[in-house]
Order: structure tokens, then C-alpha cells, then sequence
């Protein structure tokens, strides 16, 4: 029988046969597809007004930009093509009249710890679009010490007049969505390679201001990715020493993006390959000094992230990881941005002519969404406990919700023999009251997670698998 090892790390044909099924992200719960098209924007004030009583006290900021100079056949992303640019000023202005529309149900009197600009690729519109936004946050709400001010950015688009420019504004943390070091890699999925170095963005980013955050974006289980040449791209990342790498599984979804097709075409690795990858970027990566946060992150021992996980106060939210200092409800804005609040989540229109429509009409440009119940909000704890800190405790989250463990247990789904399982399967230990996560369960932590979900039915065409 084939088996990877990797320190405690046991990787086999029979669990990656077992496990290898579709199971949801929960980068919030319930999952996307559970909103209901029902919500309304009444119940979306609703939910906002609710939000300024509610916990976390903080404000989150998400900004959607969905432009893209081109459409890399991977991408899962909620974006489009930039074309000739003509709808960028419309959509900008829209988005800022958003903000002020939904700024009516917010109290002011909370603070702003954390913002995010996805996509899409923020970097692909011109950078004074991006200041005339944060201008406007700075102006109208008070922020925490040192917030999180954070950027996606393609390396392709971008220069280091941009970087000066980002970093003159406020921006203190700036993600370069590298992908591959492979240039061959890059043109098989339409990527434009970047013209300047990562390894001399870093530098120049770090020589500006030191404190500024740099992740690198990786994604393994590509067309033309081998385990050898992902272990490579690996070890360079390693050498260059951003603050935080990041390895994401390609996540195979082409009856929602029909442009993922092409990849079939130009070969995806096996699952067993795509496995292999995952464990040589472990490997070369903790060998590395690189501590492993959750899914798929890595950080140097010294990041806030690793300091967290080691007390237990990681957090989570669609944007990433992120420290308890950081954590709060999100506002967000843009099309197809999803708002994550302490009741329940709204999701914007999809279509970027209905959004403009909406907003041009002064309507919150609900498309659907979702109230969590009681039970749900324990559900939510649970499971996000496990995504980001690999362990639970009933009575823990209980005694955060004034409410009895009983209650907890009948939020999830406790199955002692789905539990047992697992545990026989080496992914977790538990007792009565705690559920921790193994090295080799980090793998598949999400199907752990998935074992503690009372409405999770494995579907096929909903949920990409975890390799």
C-alpha cells in the first residue's frame, strides 16, 4: 500500500479513496449554496441593524473588484474581464454609494479592525480608485491601532510605483497571487508571468516598510504542475521568506465556471499526484521553519497568525485567516460580495448591470442570503473552532453562548460512530466534551468538519473534493 509520511503525517490510497468526497469550504456556515433567494433587503437591514449589538464589536471591511486584465482558466473567483475599462468609474462609484447606503444602519461608534480588498484582481484598475475608497472609509469610521489594511494583487499588473502607491494610503499587507514559478505552468492556465521578480517585490516592499505583511499565493494540481517541479517552486518560495504562504488546491468546478474545461484538455494530475504535491510543499515548508495554520497556510513562528493558533484565537472569514485583534463582522461590498454578520449572511447581485441598477435606484443590491438560527450560531462556533484551531470544546462554546452543552450537542451532529471512525482513521481524538484534530486529520479537516454538520448531504455537483 502506497503511504506518504511526512513527520506524523500519514497520507494513504485507502484514506484519500474514503475521504477524497465533496465536502463544503465553511468559509461560513451554512455553506454559499444553502442562502436563500427569499432574503430580502429588508432582511438584510434587519441584520445590520441587529449586527451593531451583536459579537464580534469590530467592523470588517470586504471590497470586491472583480476586474481581471484576463481570465486564468483556474479561477473559482467571483470576477470578469476588464475590457476597455468602461465600466470601472461606474462600478467604483456605485460601490461607494453602496457604502454609504449600508453606513446608515452602521453604528459609527464601532471600530474598524480590519479591511480587504478581493477579487478579481484589485490591482488590475488604476491604484486612484483604490484611495478614493479608503479615503472614504478613513474619513467616515475610526479604526483600531495598527488595523489590518490588506490587497490582493497579480504580480503580472503590477509595479513598484503601485506598491509606493498602496503602501502611501495604508495598505500594510499586500498578497501576490504568484501561482506557480513555472513559466510553462503560467501559459497553460492563461497567466501573464510577472515582469519584476516576487523575490524583488519582497525586497522592495520590505526595504519601504519593514512591517508590512507579504503573502504568496500558491495553487498545486494544475496542468503541467509535477510533484518534482511544485516541490521546486516550494523550495524557492521558502528561500525568498515572505511572512506567509499560501497553498491552495485547485478546486474543480466546471459546471459553476465553464472555462475550467479547458484544463481537462491540457491534463490535470491524478488525485494521487495532486496528493504528492500537497505533502512535498509541507515538507519543504516546515523543514523550512514555516509553522502550518488550518488548511493551507504557512507563517514564519513569529507571525501574529501562529501566535494565535498557539492560544487558540485563530478566526476565520471568506477573505482568510486572521488573529482575534483583526476579527469582525463583514460589511461587504461589491458585486457578488457576501456580508458575514453575527445573524446571518447577505450576498450581492451577481450580474454587475443589476448591481449597478440596484444602487442607481438607492437599494441595497440584495441577491439572497441567509438568517442563522439558535442552533445554527452553535453550529457556526463548532465548526469554525475546528477549521481554524483543529480542536473543540462543547462546554467551551456553550459557556461563550450562555447555554448548556446539551444544547450544543443538538446543534451538530455527534455521531459516536462516524466519530469513532475517524478516530480509528487517525484524523481525530475526542472525548465526551473535546474533539482535537490530528497532523494527518489537517488534511482532510474538512470532511471532519463536515462529520459535525447536521444539514451536510455529500453532492456532487455542490461541494468541490478536498484533493
Amino acid at each position: 500500500m502506497h503511504c506518504l509520511i511526512i513527520y506524523s503525517m500519514k497520507i494513504t490510497d485507502d484514506l484519500l479513496r474514503k475521504y477524497n468526497v465533496p465536502v463544503p469550504r465553511y468559509t461560513s456556515y451554512p455553506p454559499a449554496n444553502h442562502f436563500k433567494d427569499t432574503f430580502r433587503e429588508a432582511d438584510f437591514i434587519e441584520l445590520l441593524e441587529k449586527s451593531n449589538t451583536a459579537k464580534p464589536e469590530n467592523i470588517a471591511f470586504y471590497i470586491h473588484i472583480p476586474f481581471c486584465k484576463r481570465i486564468c482558466f483556474y479561477c473559482g473567483c467571483n470576477s470578469c474581464p476588464i475590457g476597455n475599462g468602461s465600466l470601472v468609474t461606474p462600478y467604483i462609484d456605485a460601490l461607494l454609494k453602496e457604502i454609504k447606503i449600508a453606513g446608515q444602519y452602521i453604528d459609527k461608534k464601532r471600530v474598524v479592525s480590519q479591511v480587504h480588498y478581493g477579487g478579481g484582481t484589485p490591482n488590475s484598475i488604476a491604484f486612484s480608485y483604490l484611495k478614493k475608497i479608503n479615503d472614504y472609509l478613513f474619513s467616515e469610521y475610526s479604526f483600531i491601532k495598527d488595523p489590518e489594511i490588506a490587497v490582493e494583487c497579480d504580480p503580472a499588473n503590477l509595479d513598484l510605483k503601485y506598491i509606493d502607491d498602496l503602501l502611501s494610503t495604508g495598505f500594510n499587507r499586500i498578497s501576490l497571487g504568484v501561482q506557480d514559478f513555472n513559466k510553462d505552468v503560467l501559459r497553460k492556465v492563461n497567466r501573464k508571468p510577472p515582469e519584476i521578480s516576487p523575490y524583488e517585490f519582497l525586497k522592495y516592499i520590505k526595504s519601504v516598510n519593514g512591517n508590512t505583511g507579504v503573502n504568496f499565493d500558491f495553487i498545486y494540481g494544475l496542468p503541467g504542475q509535477s510533484v518534482e517541479s511544485f516541490a521546486h517552486t516550494m523550495r524557492r518560495a521558502a528561500e525568498i521568506r515572505p511572512d506567509r504562504l499560501v497553498t491552495f488546491s485547485y478546486a474543480h468546478v466546471p459546471w459553476i465556471k465553464k472555462h475550467q474545461l479547458i484544463l481537462e484538455k491540457r491534463g490535470l494530475p491524478s488525485v494521487k499526484e495532486k496528493t504528492e504535491m500537497f505533502v512535498a510543499a509541507y515538507d519543504t515548508l516546515i523543514n523550512s521553519g514555516y509553522k502550518p495554520i488550518g488548511l493551507d497556510h504557512f507563517v514564519l513562528p513569529s507571525d501574529e497568525l501562529y501566535i494565535a493558533l498557539a492560544s487558540g484565537r485563530l478566526h476565520r472569514n471568506f477573505q482568510g485567516y486572521c488573529t482575534r485583534k483583526t476579527t469582525g463582522q463583514v460589511y461587504a461590498f461589491g458585486v457578488t460580495a457576501i456580508s458575514q454578520l453575527a445573524n446571518g449572511y447577505s450576498q450581492n447581485k451577481k450580474e454587475i448591470n443589476d448591481y449597478l441598477s440596484c444602487i442607481d435606484a438607492g437599494r441595497l443590491p440584495v441577491e439572497k442570503g441567509y438568517v442563522l438560527s439558535a442552533p445554527q450560531q452553535l453550529a457556526k462556533s463548532v465548526i469554525t473552532e475546528v477549521m481554524c484551531n483543529k480542536r473543540v470544546s462543547l462546554s467551551e462554546v456553550a459557556s461563550e453562548h450562555k447555554t448548556s452543552v446539551s444544547a450544543v450537542r443538538q446543534a451538530v451532529r455527534k455521531d459516536e460512530k462516524l466519530l469513532l471512525e475517524l478516530e480509528k482513521d487517525g484524523l481525530i481524538t475526542y472525548t465526551s466534551d473535546e474533539i482535537k484534530v490530528t497532523e494527518t486529520g489537517s488534511f482532510f479537516i474538512r470532511n471532519v468538519a463536515a462529520s459535525l454538520d447536521k444539514e451536510y448531504r455529500e453532492a456532487v455537483q455542490t461541494y468541490s473534493k478536498p484533493v
